[in-house]
């Protein structure tokens, strides 16, 4: 038991990187120290949650030996395969520690103190479910002011207003193709050509050698000043500086992770989802994106401009709901 005026909590850390940054996210909004424990698998973790229940069935000899007492009073962790791990820590602590699960724990849903899930996943009602807008990140307002004086300097060059395009690629169920890129890098040079700015543009691993050459040679015969970023790059990844420092953000829908990164910044944000790239999911979240007035479709007839909008949040809702259970009786 840890005194009163301090919590021990936990973030459980496992090999996805997206699932990493909402627990980190939420953790980092309650504004108290955490521990955060790195989780490897093996081949079991494949199995499904209600064989694994609560259990470490599926985690690796090494994250084992880091799963010991004391207990902690909260645990953080983020995606389906943590979910029984989270649920093993609490039967450890006989009941004591509190779990908060971000996305859907995929069985064993009454073991959670509370589940934060994306409005657009459409989760039952639950007592213990808080739905969220949006996916929970590590894009705050400070950090913002942080990163746009980190490389202010490196993009003066650049003149004014800057369009960011931000571009994810391919799925397992959605393709973005060599004709989707040229569409949206082409907008984005028109955009930016009419009004004398310049671009920030970053790729993906999953954005596919042909659609990388075609973006790289659009750039190159603009004429319209520009910074490029490879994500195959040695050179620091500059998109927190485009994020920061962007008047107008361009982003493709096929990445949640990214489209709320960006609806948490000041600059106008686009979402460019053309038939084919977005999934049922995808699409639910843009349009809720677009309701709470954090950002505008890119359509054919869209005139891209900054515009004022709420910062997107919701890793401090979570925050609020877990200092409730840690100061529950």
């Amino acid at each position: 038991m840890n005194d009163q005026n301090t919590h021990l909590i936990w973030v459980l850390a496992d090999d996805r990187a997206g699932n990493v940054n909402q627990a980190v996210g939420v953790a980092e909004a309650l504004a108290q120290p955490f521990k955060r424990i790195d989780i490897g698998y093996t081949g079991l973790a494949r199995l499904p949650n209600f064989i694994r229940r609560a259990s470490l069935i599926g985690v690796d000899a090494v994250s084992r030996t880091r799963l010991v007492a004391p207990w902690p009073d909260l645990v953080i962790a983020a995606g389906r395969r943590t979910a029984p791990v989270a649920r093993w820590i609490k039967k450890q602590s006989r009941g004591h520690t509190r779990l908060c699960q971000i996305m859907r724990p995929d069985g064993g849903e009454s073991a959670f103190d509370l589940i934060a899930v994306p409005a657009h996943d459409r989760m039952a009602v639950r007592e213990n479910i808080l739905e969220i807008p949006g996916a929970p990140h590590r894009v705050t307002e400070t950090r913002l002011l942080i990163e746009a004086d980190n490389w202010r300097a490196h993009f003066k060059g650049l003149p004014g207003p800057r369009f960011a395009v931000i571009i994810g690629g391919s799925t397992k169920k959605t393709t973005f193709s060599p004709a989707m890129a040229e569409e949206v890098i082409t907008r984005a040079i028109e955009a930016a050509r009419a009004v004398d700015g310049s671009l920030l543009v970053t790729t993906s691993r999953r954005t596919g050698t042909d659609c990388e050459t075609l973006i790289a040679d659009k750039l190159a015969s603009s004429n319209v000043p520009y910074h490029l970023h490879d994500w195959q790059s040695r050179d620091e990844n500059p998109y927190f500086g485009y994020l920061a420092l962007a008047d107008v953000l361009i982003v493709t829908g096929d990445s949640v992770s990214m489209c709320c990164e960006a609806a948490a910044t000041q600059g106008g944000v686009y979402i460019y989802a053309p038939d084919g790239l977005a999934n049922e999911r995808h699409k639910r979240l843009h349009q809720s994106l677009f309701d709470g007035g954090y950002a505008r479709p890119l359509l054919p007839d869209t005139e891209l401009v900054s515009f004022s909008h709420p910062s997107l949040q919701p890793a401090r809702l979570i925050a609020s709901r877990c200092v409730e259970l840690l100061n529950a009786p």
